[in-house]
């Protein structure tokens, strides 16, 4: 995150170029970093020092530690720090900007006295950074006075390095009493507590555009039915998990499907946390039992399910899928399809499984539970009701345990929580036709 930011810096102060930039942010995490530079950057060494143990360490074959030791320039101990240094991205992409002449290694202090007053981060901040410890940024940045804030912010940011890119930043939350938003996806799980999760576009919708990119790997000229679907997806697995981790501690949640809104202004006590992912900025909004009033409604996606095909004699047998998300359709279609099934059809809702059910019998079925119109638990007690031998999959997001114990009840045959390997869908499919 450091380097997005001071990299960030080094742009404005028309250093580099954004293009430079991203070009670096690439390449960094690719290299191995030199002792000589660490020590540098760090102000053990000056640059002459460096380069004269460099120039023994050719002589005499030996390591650059060993030989700055030997010469009085460095410590046991201060070697060894630099040596767990080496994998450090910060020290990654300093070594870039020094190999390209970008900026100096006299000029690095300097530089970053300016970046840290420019921005007014504490010491303890920078250190953080530096680190690329997650967990302090956590609480360094997005503090707040409210429970389940800071831990649920956190948990979307490793959701963010697990499943979007490690190229963003964030900056220090603040609280709000009304935001207002060109695009917004907004989902509640309530229970013992009532919170709310969003991802906004405040001011531009280019940042909003440009994230569904990343997570869908698709590309969207301006925000449609499919962008609201992809960032839906994003936070419905984010609130499935955080549930999760609630149940450990014996809090009761439920899960509502995410909204989708345009130029909505939400009223309530609640904090937006800025983060630019690969430059772009959304903001994160995070409401923890606050009574929110939405001036509007929300919006009816519509997405078009694709069509079903029909089976061959090479096919491994038919399938429906059932979700409202079409991201998570078109993933489990197309783990499947490339497996040899048929995919008969697909549904975005309780009733609509249970039509398609009926319709085309299929050999397996798989059922989201949080759906609007009808929850996928009454869906399969419907269908079982139709076909008692009826082979179902339960596909979820985290956080329904309860629910999905109510379904293997029923007689369902697996559950698969999202996010979800590739493997354990083709293997729970796999195993409905082994019996």
């Amino acid at each position: 995150m450091f380097n997005q930011l001071f990299g960030n810096y080094l742009v404005n102060e028309e250093i580099i170029s954004d293009n430079k930039l991203r070009e670096l942010l690439e390449k960094a995490s690719k290299q191995r970093v030199k002792l000589g530079t660490i020590a540098v950057a760090e102000g053990y060494l000056s640059q002459e020092e460096a380069d004269e143990v460099n120039h023994l360490q050719k002589k005499k074959d030996k390591r650059f530690g060993d030989i700055a030791v030997e010469q009085g320039y460095l410590e046991e101990e201060q070697v060894e720090y630099l040596l767990s240094q080496q994998s450090n991205p910060f020290m990654q992409f300093i070594q870039l900007l020094f190999e390209d002449d970008l900026l100096a290694p006299n000029e690095l202090e300097w530089s970053l006295n300016d970046f840290q007053e420019q921005n007014g981060f504490t010491d303890d901040e920078m250190d953080a950074l530096k680190q690329d410890d997650l967990d302090a940024i956590v609480n360094l940045f997005a503090l707040a006075y409210k429970p389940y804030v800071t831990d649920l912010v956190g948990l979307l940011l490793r959701n963010l390095i697990r499943f979007v890119t490690d190229d963003f930043y964030i900056g220090h939350i603040e609280r709000v009493d009304e935001v207002s938003s060109n695009a917004m996806v907004m989902q509640r799980i309530f229970g013992d507590n009532t919170i709310y999760l969003g991802v906004l576009a405040s001011d531009t919708e280019d940042g909003f555009i440009s994230f569904a990119e990343i997570f869908a790997k698709e590309k969207f000229k301006k925000i449609n039915s499919l962008v609201f679907d992809s960032i839906n997806e994003f936070v419905n697995m984010t609130m499935g998990l955080f549930a999760t981790n609630l149940s450990y501690e014996k809090i009761r949640m439920d899960m509502e499907p995410p909204c989708a809104y345009t130029n909505q202004v939400v009223q309530g006590k609640a904090y937006i946390l800025p983060m630019y992912v690969q430059g772009m900025r959304i903001d994160i909004y995070v409401a923890v039992d606050s009574d929110l009033i939405f001036a509007k409604e929300p919006l009816d996606l519509n997405i078009e399910k694709r069509m079903g095909n029909k089976a061959d004699s090479y096919s491994r047998g038919n399938i429906v899928i059932v979700d409202d998300s079409a991201f998570a359709r078109k993933v489990i279609r197309g783990l499947l399809e490339d497996e040899g099934y048929t995919i008969v059809s697909e549904a975005t809702n309780g009733e609509e499984g249970i039509e398609a059910y009926k319709k085309y019998r299929p050999d397996v079925i798989t059922m989201d539970i949080t759906m609007p119109v009808m929850n996928g638990v009454e869906a399969v007690k419907q269908i079982f009701q139709f076909d008692k031998d009826a082979k179902v999959i339960m596909v979820t997001a985290a956080g329904q345990e309860k629910k999905v114990i109510e379904a293997l009840q029923m007689g369902v045959k697996n559950f698969i929580v999202k996010p979800f390997k590739n493997e354990d869908i083709v293997h729970a499919v796999k195993e409905c036709f082994d019996e």
